[in-house]
């Protein structure tokens, strides 16, 4: 078949979990075209070639950590005629050098569903966004949160509706409320399936939405556990906080060997803390409910804990003992990206059907 992939350029973990579906399909035969923006695009580039082209995307503004709603609507505001000239020029781009698509694949990319939706193709859903609308959520959402809440279902309704079907990603498994829509386990990337745990002494630690000058004495409070955190791209050494550079590899082997992970609500790194059975503490950034859901279902799940702040007491919870949180993760079972790649292929079967 050939496909159009939509990859939204906000963060890299669309691009990290997208890169493992494109291989996929095309590892199976299919001819993949790819759409995708800012630092998305650069990576997905680097590994897919000219498959790749580069359109504008949506990007979110922060004001002291959090989403700011003003800021947001003022930068799409100010961006808006250089995206919208760009990508215009991208889809008469794909209409005039590419095959007629069969069908569009979206993660949560605009772009790539509304091509599909002009051309009159079907569009395959695969994210982990997608629980919040199609699902019953299993946690109790505080008032504080309720706002965030209903935000987050008017974008993800906006977002891809009447797609063909829905392919949700998730390590927690709420009660469905919307027809064409599977539940399938995480996409995890072919280095974290090869990895192989063990419980080392140190805490993995991926703060990006904190200082280093307020995150690395915090940690020093906790003189016997040794850090090493990610997120700040230096190479320091700060006694039992150790600042480590960028490294993909490095980043994986300093978490498959960790004894505990501290991260924000994001999901990529969750969902691989919980594949390799590693108890979590979570900070949420505020505003982003994605996030908070996420954490609140790592406390729900006993996988972990889920704190609002990162303080050293709360730290100190949370390591006080760890077994609890390593007995409940021992029962989650993935086979890698087995499930997924069989339901994928079985939605592709079922629209490539339709289509003779």
């Amino acid at each position: 078949m050939n496909i159009l992939y939509g990859v939204p350029g906000e963060g890299l973990g669309h691009a990290t979990r997208s890169k493992v579906i494109i291989r996929h399909l095309l590892d199976a035969g299919h001819d993949v075209q790819v759409v995708s923006s800012s630092r998305a695009f650069k990576l997905l580039q680097d590994n897919f070639g000219e498959r790749v082209r580069e359109i504008r995307g949506f990007h979110l503004a922060y004001k002291h950590l959090s989403v700011s709603k003003s800021r947001t609507a003022s930068l799409t505001l100010r961006t808006a005629p250089d995206s919208l000239r760009l990508n215009f020029t991208r889809y008469r781009d794909l209409l005039r050098n590419c095959c007629r698509f069969d069908l569009v694949i979206s993660d949560f990319e605009s772009f790539s569903y509304f091509f599909a939706k002009a051309q009159r193709l079907p569009v395959i859903s695969i994210d982990n966004m997608q629980i919040i609308s199609r699902t019953q959520l299993d946690v109790v959402v505080p008032k504080k949160e309720r706002a965030n809440l209903q935000l987050a279902r008017h974008v993800v309704r906006a977002k891809l509706p009447r797609s063909q079907h829905y392919l949700v990603t998730t390590f927690f498994h709420p009660p469905l409320t919307k027809t064409d829509t599977t539940l399938v386990p995480p996409i995890i990337r072919p280095e974290i399936v090869a990895a192989r745990p063990t419980a080392g002494p140190h805490v993995l630690v991926y703060q990006s939405s904190t200082n280093q000058a307020d995150l690395v004495p915090m940690l020093q409070q906790l003189p016997q556990q040794e850090f090493r955190v990610y997120g700040f791209n230096r190479d320091e050494d700060h006694g039992n906080v150790k600042l480590r550079p960028f490294s993909e590899a490095g980043f994986i082997a300093d978490l498959a060997s960790a004894r505990a992970v501290v991260t924000n609500g994001g999901f990529s790194l969750i969902s691989e803390a919980v594949y390799l059975h590693k108890p979590i503490c979570a900070i949420p950034i505020p505003a982003q409910f994605e996030q908070w859901l996420n954490a609140a279902e790592v406390e729900k799940l006993h996988y972990g804990r889920h704190f609002s702040d990162l303080t050293a007491d709360n730290l100190r919870a949370f390591l006080y003992d760890l077994q609890p949180f390593e007995q409940a993760l021992a029962s989650y079972e993935q086979h890698g990206n087995e499930e997924l790649f069989a339901r994928l292929d079985d939605v592709l079967g079922e629209v490539g059907a339709g289509l003779g």
